[in-house]
Formats: structure tokens, sequence, C-alpha cells
């Protein structure tokens, strides 16, 4: 796959609320295309999830 097919997989997983399918999508995307617009998509999510999820970050 693309950087770009990950990138809109990272979409949609992300749309129907699969946080973690989407930033694993993102780091593909990311590791195929370091200027790829995923990873603007990866740090929102990064931060939606710091601020919703704090205990995923602090067990």
């Amino acid at each position: 796959m693309t950087a770009e097919e990950y990138y809109q997989k990272g979409n949609e997983a992300r749309k129907q609320g699969l946080w973690h399918e989407a930033i694993n999508c993102y780091i593909q995307a990311i590791e195929l295309d370091p200027d790829s617009p995923a990873v603007e998509a990866k740090r929102m999510l990064d931060d939606i999830m710091a601020f919703y999820c704090k205990d995923m970050y602090n067990p």
C-alpha cells in the first residue's frame, strides 16, 4: 500500500471510532512518507487520546 492509501484507511478508521487502527495506519503512512498529511492527523489523534483517555497513557 502507498502512504496515501494508509492515510485514507486511517481516516476511515477514525470516522468509525477505531482510534488504535487509525493511529496504526497513520504510522504506516508516515514511515512511507514523512511529509504525509498523516503526520498532522496522528498528532491530532494523539492530542485527543491524551485528553479523553488519560488512563491509556497512565495505567
